[in-house]
């Protein structure tokens, strides 16, 4: 019995020492060397200062911007550190409420066409960093008003920014919201005369 306790401890220290310890360590030193950009957050920054980062999701809410996913995460939304959905089902009232609520909003903006999907439902996390072209696509009219661009420059810049299926047939295609919006002010800086 001794001899069994004593193995059970020893190899206990050693898997903790090997799998807690030496493993992490060296998958952060590997990470950090090969792929610092992508284990750092793929953090996107302008002059210097970081304003976002590519593979979390967070708000725009200005008429001037594409806006991604509403977002469950925390109380007011795209909180990194509560990460996830509203739990609500389908058929919860105040999920349909909530549902309803945004459809009426975006219908006001863009009246007559459908409002995609992802525009009125988050996601499981609640930072999804993009959105369908479908839903890039509705909300140009209401940029091209707010910022008195022609819509066909708009659209230029969505199809710029889709990324296409992985592979041609892994995913959805998808725009970055961060990305398209920080090149959306470039533009606008670039057509304003100085």
């Amino acid at each position: 019995m001794r001899k069994n306790l004593v193995t059970s401890l020893l190899y206990t220290f050693v898997t903790a020492i090997l799998l807690g310890i030496l493993y992490p360590l060296l998958m952060t030193v590997l990470a950090q060397a090969f792929f610092h950009r992508k284990a750092n957050g793929q953090m996107v920054t302008v002059k210097g200062e970081i304003v976002g980062s590519r593979i979390i999701g967070q708000s725009f809410d200005g008429v001037g911007y594409f806006h991604g996913r509403p977002s469950a995460a925390g109380a007011n939304g795209y909180d990194a550190a509560s990460s996830g959905g509203s739990n609500y089902g389908p058929t919860n009232a105040k999920y349909v409420a909530r549902v309803e609520s945004r459809v009426a909003a975006l219908q006001k903006e863009n009246p007559g066409v459908p409002v995609p999907i992802d525009l009125i439902t988050a996601s499981g996390s609640g930072l999804d960093p993009d959105i369908t072209p479908a839903a890039a696509a509705f909300q140009v009219p209401r940029i091209a008003k707010a910022r008195g661009m022609a819509e066909q420059t708009l659209r230029r810049l969505v199809a710029k920014h889709t990324r296409r299926r992985q592979f041609g047939f892994l995913g959805e295609p998808r725009v970055n919201v961060l990305e398209l919006n920080l090149d959306l002010d470039r533009t606008a800086r670039e057509a304003t005369p100085q």
